[in-house]
């Protein structure tokens, strides 16, 4: 830490600095994550603010549609970044053999992903309720990013690693060299080609496949020691499913948890957005401008989430209760008061915030008609980001997929269906109650587990 100035590494006060060491480790790993997180929503951000300033919303509406769908597609394989991490983590070695095979399994299922849902994009756009004018737009969008499917997942299993490894500045150096690159083929493709939805999609494209390449890369450079173990490993015939088949067996049963799970997030998520585009374009527009500043609220907040998953895994691995219960705490009281700050940010900058989206009145008009629910959102989601965190950690998949269906299933899904007549309004507060599901059933996991001494 003492490469790092001072405000990098804040000590609390009122504790000694023994007390304060969770603190200071919690921080280390996770403002690199932060940086690192906000540039994934900061890329939708400018997407949506260059489309946003073209003369017509349907650009806008199209992009939105097919990135809902390229998100529910490729996050419901997020389970890749997770489960690494986890395993990773827990290892009592470098973790070259999980590391190895997430690899193939992201590979295998990145080209059948790219195989299977080609065919079905008019299918996913008509699902999605996309008027006739941005269906063009989004069957274009849809087509072109599906082809960085396998690079995609690949680079998910990578950067579950090296968080797993508590190395947070390599996935800080790769999602920002890429997302930077994105955001300037984004200006490059769209304003100077005028390619609309498809110079948005190929920006995509080349940066996911810049970020599987630095990832290798730095693999290489940074982590040598696993690249050969992974080497050696591989010419083991025992390490291969149709002879070891116990490890590949952990590894799909975590992974299907996080799969069912994070299909049912995402279902919402994409759910969310067709029900705004059955409202028309400019409330489809409006609601896609507020996802991206709750996506960029969720993707700053998951930093501590990141760090907390490695730190918990560790402790988990050695079997130290009383580390489990310093990383747990000090991750807490790092994103509630972030949670704090964002909230504060949100309400202040109302007046300039959205501007920055789009100059069409009547989006603005919409989108600052719903802006107090995402004010609302950071205090609430921020446990359910937290306590996510401390479960893939720890192992505890199974807790994280029946808390998710019952958020979804049993609270969000009924309480549309009741407030249907209030349009907009009834599809935000459905939301809100998702999150606020989401956030007490981990507490109630967490709680009980805590009480009983069952994590290890």
């Amino acid at each position: 830490m003492k490469r790092f100035p001072a405000f990098l590494r804040p000590l609390p006060r009122g504790i000694s600095r023994r007390a304060a060491a969770p603190y200071r480790r919690v921080w280390y790993l996770a403002w690199p994550m932060i940086l690192s997180n906000i540039t994934v929503p900061l890329l939708g951000a400018v997407d949506t603010a260059v489309l946003g300033h073209l003369p017509s919303p349907e650009y806008l509406s199209g992009v939105a549609i097919g990135a809902s769908v390229i998100s529910m597609l490729l996050w419901a394989f997020g389970f890749l970044r997770m489960g690494t991490t986890g395993l990773v983590a827990r290892a009592d070695d470098c973790g070259a053999r999980w590391l190895l095979r997430s690899l193939c399994l992201a590979a295998v299922l990145g080209i059948l992903l790219l195989l299977l849902a080609s065919p079905l994009v008019p299918l996913f756009t008509h699902w999605m309720n996309a008027s006739a004018e941005a269906t063009p737009h989004a069957r274009d969008y849809l087509q072109i990013r599906l082809l960085s499917a396998p690079f995609a997942l690949v680079n998910f299993a990578l950067l579950g690693f090296f968080i797993g490894r508590q190395d947070s500045r390599t996935p800080l150096a790769i999602l920002v060299t890429a997302n930077l690159l994105n955001i300037l083929l984004d200006l490059l493709l769209i304003l100077g080609f005028g390619m609309g939805a498809r110079g948005a999609a190929w920006a995509s494209v080349c940066a996911d496949l810049c970020s599987v390449t630095l990832g290798w890369w730095l693999l290489v450079r940074r982590h040598g020691d696993t690249r050969r173990e992974m080497a050696r490993v591989s010419r083991e015939p025992d390490f291969w499913p149709w002879q070891g088949a116990a490890p590949w067996r952990e590894l799909l049963r975590i992974n299907s948890d996080l799969f069912f799970r994070t299909c049912l997030l995402l279902f919402t998520l994409t759910f969310f957005t067709a029900q705004g585009a059955a409202l028309g374009d400019t409330m489809l527009a409006a609601n896609a401008i507020l996802l991206q500043l709750l996506m960029m609220t969720s993707y700053a907040l998951d930093g501590f989430a990141h760090a907390t998953e490695s730190l918990v895994g560790r402790a988990v691995g050695r079997g130290s209760t009383a580390q489990f219960r310093r990383t747990t705490t000090a991750a807490g009281v790092w994103a509630l008061g972030s949670a704090l700050l964002i909230t504060l940010v949100l309400i202040s900058g109302r007046a300039w915030i959205l501007p920055l989206f789009t100059n069409i009145p009547a989006v603005l008009s919409a989108a600052g008609a719903y802006y107090p629910w995402l004010c609302a959102l950071p205090l609430i989601a921020v446990w359910s980001y937290q306590l996510d965190g401390v479960f893939i950690g720890a192992g505890k998949s199974r807790q994280m997929r029946d808390t998710m269906f019952v958020a979804t299933v049993m609270v969000f899904l009924p309480c549309w269906w009741i407030t249907r007549q209030f349009d907009n309004a009834g599809i935000w507060l459905s939301l809100f109650l998702w999150f606020v599901a989401r956030s007490v059933g981990l507490m109630v996991y967490f709680y009980n587990y805590t009480k009983n001494n069952n994590w290890l």
